[in-house]
């Protein structure tokens, strides 16, 4: 390859997708391109695709537009989920050349011969029944903390998603892999490492290939918290009927992992979580919640929510609203229902109209405004270790707490990726924690 061509990536989706691209993105390394910014002039621009919602499909396309405005030329690669499952929809998209599936897009360089742009598009795709391999990957460089795959996959069924579409079955890394790389990204001086997969608490099944369970989530983060050099280790989304209890007493006696859950209910309704396939009840997750805020009065619990699936009632909303609003948690990631095909919800009776689905997304997010700026009131006095990013922000610098605070000071180059001690003072006009700067310690 030449060693001149530069590469860009543009990355949708979750932290999974961002953990890929990075790994990827070393790959091109090692064929001796160059990355650059997405916004500069490259010779490929690669767009690692999502498909969980509507919104991130019709991105897309400005996305391409946007790259072959920087350069005409530019040979476009579509890469992702989105690439899985609609891969002649890429494809037909004005100014695509290479649209890579699930089991291709780690050999993507092996696809890239001529950079001369295609009359028509090539598509590489599998058949997701074949996805039955493990990836590893770890995002580095692109941020202050690194996302560390650990699993892929899902053999959940639940009605509204695509993702076991997309990904195929469950599978993990192996137990020594996992540690591997933990090691290698504490090696590069990064403070803080996200563990990511798709469903991350059924993590050993499919290990060495099988579908029985080699290790179990809980093992997994007894190793790690083993690891030296890692200031802190975070637990992504994980499903509350995996989050067992003897887990979140581990974490809450654990030096490196943080107090801060971040927990899917979809739903407050027992009777939509059976139409969406759930595998609990609304209790369980309650009982969740209270075990870690028995355990860790300040942590951080945000929570994943769906609002407009079909068959939500007036009644059914206000009762998630009302389970919600009594639940003693930090934030909401509020997710309007969108059709995707091939799912079950699609042929589901009582379509709520689009206007109220809306509707009661922009009620939900103004409950997890109120949650939010609750949890901050609630940790103003307290001394919390703080980790800095690496942006300038309009003069200012922002950090998380290990609970999920988000801080805010002047900037100071000299702060970045660095952990200090801060005692949280105020909470400004946006909503944003300032610190005190008499507190400041070294960690």
């Amino acid at each position: 390859m030449n060693g001149q061509k530069k590469v860009a990536f543009y990355t949708l989706g979750c932290k999974l997708n961002f953990s890929e691209t990075s790994t990827i993105s070393r790959n091109f390394k090692k064929e001796g391109f160059e990355r650059v910014n997405f916004e500069e002039v490259a010779d490929i621009y690669v767009i690692n695709t999502c498909s969980v919602t509507d919104n991130a499909d019709k991105r897309f396309k400005t996305i391409v537009r946007n790259a072959l405005r920087v350069n005409e030329k530019a040979f476009i690669v579509a890469i992702g989920c989105y690439a899985q499952l609609q891969p002649e929809e890429l494809a037909a998209v004005d100014g695509v050349d290479l649209v890579l599936g699930t089991s291709e897009k780690f050999k993507i360089t092996n696809y890239i011969n001529d950079l001369t742009k295609n009359e028509v598009s090539e598509i590489h795709s599998c058949e997701i029944e074949d996805a039955y391999f493990y990836d590893s990957s770890y995002s580095i460089g692109d941020r202050t903390r690194a996302f560390l795959k650990v699993q892929d996959g899902c053999d959940y069924k639940c009605t509204y998603c695509t993702i076991p579409l997309a990904r195929g079955i469950s599978r993990s890394d192996t137990l020594e892999n996992v540690l591997k790389n933990a090691a290698e990204i504490a090696a590069q001086n990064i403070k803080e490492i996200v563990l990511t997969g798709v469903n991350i608490g059924d993590y050993g099944k499919g290990e060495l290939g099988n579908k029985k369970h080699e290790h179990t989530f809980y093992e997994l983060v007894n190793e790690l918290d083993q690891v030296p050099g890692i200031e802190r280790i975070r637990i992504s989304s994980i499903e509350p009927n995996l989050l067992t209890n003897e887990t979140i007493e581990f974490v809450s006696k654990s030096q490196a992992f943080v107090p801060h859950f971040h927990i899917p209910l979809q739903s407050g309704s027992n009777e939509l979580l059976k139409l969406m396939k759930r595998r609990y009840p609304r209790e369980i997750f309650a009982n969740r919640v209270e075990t870690i805020k028995k355990l860790m009065p300040n942590a951080c619990i945000g929570v994943d929510v769906i609002v407009g699936f079909p068959g939500e009632t007036d009644e059914l909303f206000l009762e998630t609203y009302q389970f919600l609003n009594e639940l003693n948690i930090s934030y909401l990631h509020v997710f309007t229902y969108s059709e995707r095909p091939n799912t079950e919800a699609v042929t589901m009776e009582g379509v709520v109209p689009k206007n109220v689905r809306h509707k009661r997304s922009k009620m939900l997010r103004g409950l997890s405004a109120k949650k939010r700026r609750a949890f901050y009131e609630s940790q103003i006095g307290n001394t919390v270790e703080v980790l800095f990013e690496n942006e300038n922000k309009d003069g200012f610098i922002f950090g998380f707490s290990d609970n999920y605070v988000r801080v805010k000071t002047v900037f100071d180059e000299n702060l970045i990726n660095t952990l200090h001690s801060v005692t949280l003072k105020e909470i400004d006009e946006a909503g944003e924690v300032l610190i005190d700067f008499s507190t400041y310690t070294v960690c």
